[in-house]
């Protein structure tokens, strides 16, 4: 339970209305009740604000007058609501300690602050840092570190790595895995031995079930303070630049590289050996054919549309190619008329 006006003072917001009422909880615009905060980030939602019953409201100071509970007023609610949310609800830290199931070899480094849930196996040489948290049944392969202050959730396996300090790693995460390398034989395929590592900066988010691949021989590198969502699959020495986002179902093939600054929306998929340079926007599902070589916004793909439709322009797409040699004859033909 916090006041308006405490919180207001958390977030270096003003506030219109009174003060003293009390908030226990965050809750949207149309679902939020008496106690609740909630937050209009987005002037799509503008009108629900009018008969929201929430007792108080982060809006900009355009839509204070709209407001009909009271209204905090922040230059950015979206980035208020964030910092508000950690108020509310703050992270469950673990208190130091390993458990008594949790398996550590002689020669691994575990600091005294760090602490090791149920399960966890901490193999030869691996080092964990200061307030690190590590969830049951993760298992830490030898040589790897782990930075100060990370977090690792349940079932996440490391090798081959160095992670960077404040990490935070979700369920099922798998890092320092080979990579898919292999040479076709006379006899068949033959698996190409992975002996790089991955190297992670800091302030690094992975997401559930996304999987980041050791490299050949020089390592895959993930710079500082990128985000990548669940289920993204990241090969072998591929190269991503700071402050990158990844959302979930990206696919990026092998020794590609990811400039700096870059969104890559949803089920992108990027083949390898190319480049993306920094501050390139890819949205969802497009397929990255060929390198990017300069900042903007690219996209590919056909857009859904009512199947009769689009099977009628998959047939026309067939005759695309017979059209464009006629339309080039004609041309020719046409010149040679005049």
């Amino acid at each position: 339970m916090i006041t308006v006006a405490d919180l207001a003072l958390k977030l270096e917001a003003s506030f219109i209305g009174d003060g003293e009422v009390n908030l226990s909880g965050i809750a949207s615009l149309n679902n939020a009740q008496e106690g609740d905060l909630s937050f209009l980030a987005d002037k799509q939602y503008k009108n629900d604000i009018l008969t929201t019953a929430a007792s108080a409201v982060l809006v900009r100071k355009g839509e204070a007058a709209d407001c009909p509970a009271v209204a905090i007023i922040c230059a950015d609610p979206y980035a208020a609501y964030i910092v508000a949310a950690r108020v509310f609800y703050p992270e469950d830290d673990k208190k130091p300690g390993v458990h008594s199931t949790a398996i550590i070899d002689q020669s691994a480094t575990v600091h005294s602050t760090a602490y090791l849930a149920p399960g966890v196996i901490v193999e030869a040489n691996a080092h964990i840092a200061e307030n690190v948290q590590i969830g049951p049944g993760c298992v830490i392969g030898k040589d790897v570190s782990i930075g100060k202050d990370s977090v690792l959730c349940a079932n996440c396996t490391l090798s081959n790595a160095r992670i960077g300090e404040r990490a935070n790693l979700q369920p099922g995460v798998v890092i320092g895995s080979d990579g898919f390398g292999n040479v076709r034989t006379e006899d068949g395929w033959v698996a190409i031995p992975q002996i790089g590592g991955v190297e992670i900066g800091h302030d690094v988010s992975i997401g559930a079930n996304t999987t980041i691949d050791r490299g050949a021989i020089d390592p895959t590198v993930i710079g500082d303070g990128v985000k990548i969502d669940n289920q993204v699959q990241i090969a072998h020495n591929v190269a991503i630049g700071d402050h990158t986002a990844i959302a979930g179902c990206v696919g990026i093939a092998g020794s590609a590289r990811i400039g700096a600054n870059c969104l890559l929306a949803g089920g992108v998929g990027v083949v390898g050996h190319l480049e993306i340079a920094d501050g390139v926007t890819v949205t969802g599902m497009t397929m990255v054919t060929h390198s990017i070589k300069a900042s903007g916004i690219y996209s590919s793909g056909t857009p859904i549309m009512e199947n009769g439709l689009w099977r009628k322009n998959a047939v026309r797409l067939k005759t695309l190619d017979r059209l464009a040699r006629r339309v080039e004859k004609l041309e020719k033909s046409d010149k040679t008329n005049t």
